[in-house]
């Protein structure tokens, strides 16, 4: 179901024998509503400062910021599941083992790297975090036999950043040289070195308050595809893709991935001159991404998507 004002969903797939989740909370309507407002705790930095040599003060180094931990007071109630004291029990029984099952999250502690999506709805503002259910603590109350269990659980994030629920995402196609200066006969293959066709300058704006990361996918056929986001930085694959191959650069943190149809590494083939994974991220305002490469029908194209990200909710 979508998610209402307030509310928080908890969702990651399956793996083997281990289930899924899309657990909702947060609302009375759900059955688990929060008891106190939640807590977003940002790590403490990591200072690279040194003391001056023989002087006063220090030299400031590169800072890194750990990731930030979500903490929740759930109130798990059955109340108003049954009029008998023993059947409201079970009834509460039951919905802690609902919300112990996703909090547990076997399916992802099986799997290195792979986060969980939690999503909420906070002043008409669609975000999600990444990362991965940690503590969940159902406390020793006399009140379960009644129907009703406080729980504390908590949410570890991938990083301290609040990404848009909604992905954004653009075509760019590859398009021959300009006729200009062009001396005839041609012959194919054409090698792009003018602008692509999808998109003009300006007309793609990266949203939010902080960079975010792009999910660039290369759909052939094309010779040494190659994205740029002209102004910052240009990523080059020395590779021939064919039709209906393609390449996925995913430089999301969970994932620092360069995938061949969706299996086969090709982080190799990077060139040098191409930024790393961890420095290819999209600034915010107005940018113009072109496909460069060598066409082979002129059907060549890319796309790029990413969700625009917040410091904060």
């Amino acid at each position: 179901m979508s998610l209402a004002e307030g509310e928080w969903n908890l969702s990651y797939s399956a793996n083997d024998v281990h289930p899924g989740a899309s657990f909702t909370f947060g609302s009375i309507r759900s059955g688990y509503y929060l008891l106190e407002p939640y807590e977003i705790a940002y790590g403490e930095t990591d200072a690279g400062d040194t003391p001056l040599p023989r002087a006063d003060g220090v030299r400031f180094g590169q800072d890194y910021r750990s990731a930030a931990v979500i903490t929740f007071e759930v109130g798990v109630d059955a109340l108003d599941d049954a009029t008998a004291q023993r059947a409201r029990h079970s009834a509460n029984l039951g919905r802690l083992s609902v919300m112990g099952q996703a909090w547990d999250a076997e399916a992802l502690r099986r799997r290195v790297a792979t986060p969980a999506v939690l999503s909420t709805v906070q002043g008409g503002r669609a975000r999600r975090f990444y990362g991965r259910p940690r503590k969940w603590a159902p406390a020793g109350s006399k009140l379960t036999r009644q129907g009703y269990t406080p729980v504390v659980a908590t949410f570890a994030c991938q990083d301290t950043t609040a990404y848009d629920e909604v992905e954004q995402h653009t075509r760019v196609d590859i398009q021959p040289p300009p006729h200009r200066g062009l001396v005839g006969p041609l012959t194919t293959p054409l090698t792009m070195i003018g602008e692509s066709s999808g998109k003009v300058a300006g007309e793609v704006v990266v949203g939010g308050t902080k960079a975010t990361w792009p999910l660039i996918t290369f759909n052939g056929p094309i010779t040494q595809p190659a994205c740029e986001v002209v102004g910052r930085w240009k990523v080059t694959l020395d590779i021939t893709l064919g039709v209906g191959e393609r390449v996925i650069i995913d430089p999301r943190p969970w994932a620092r991935t360069v995938l061949r149809n969706g299996n086969a590494s090709v982080a190799g083939l990077l060139y040098r001159g191409s930024p790393r994974l961890e420095d290819m991220r999209l600034p915010i305002g107005r940018q113009d991404f072109v496909l460069r490469g060598t066409d082979l029908t002129g059907t060549a194209y890319m796309t790029v998507a990413w969700r625009d990200a917040y410091a904060y909710l």
